[in-house]
């Protein structure tokens, strides 16, 4: 597909993922980020304010890494990059969810230089609830 076959509203559906609590372990130690959020269930028991997460829950970056895989296999293919992504948490993801990312074209420019693809990303858990916002940004080349 070239860049102007896209269009402004379609979407790109991106694998699902579905952590479990060995593949939050291997992420603690890809990251070095053992906070007891993603490790110590007794320690998730508690109440942190308002909220109560009653057990571990995923890295908020597995999000961003199951958008940023969605896009780049899509972009790879088109012989584009991705340029930009800013995501933002909306709710936990537990072992035994499962999460699917997907993103709409909201922009398109061409520049002198380059062409510009717009997308809003989302990613959604098996009860359709969204988990994590965003948007990005991407190049394909003249």
């Amino acid at each position: 597909m070239s860049f102007d076959k896209l269009s402004i509203g379609q979407e790109i559906v991106g694998a699902s993922f579905s952590p479990t609590r060995e593949t939050i372990r291997d992420f603690c130690e890809a990251s070095l980020d053992f906070n007891p959020l993603h490790l110590d269930d007794n320690y998730m028991k508690g109440d942190f304010g308002k909220t109560n997460f009653g057990g571990i829950i995923m890295h908020g970056m597995n999000n961003f890494g199951v958008i940023t895989r969605m896009l780049t296999d899509w972009l790879y293919e088109q012989d584009a990059t991705q340029r930009r992504l800013e995501t933002r948490w909306k709710s936990p993801v537990k072992p035994g969810d499962t999460i699917t990312p997907k993103a709409r074209i909201t922009a398109l420019k061409k520049t002198d230089s380059s062409r510009w693809v717009s997308f809003d990303v989302e990613v959604t858990n098996q009860r359709n609830e969204v988990v994590a916002v965003g948007e990005a940004m991407a190049e394909f080349p003249v």
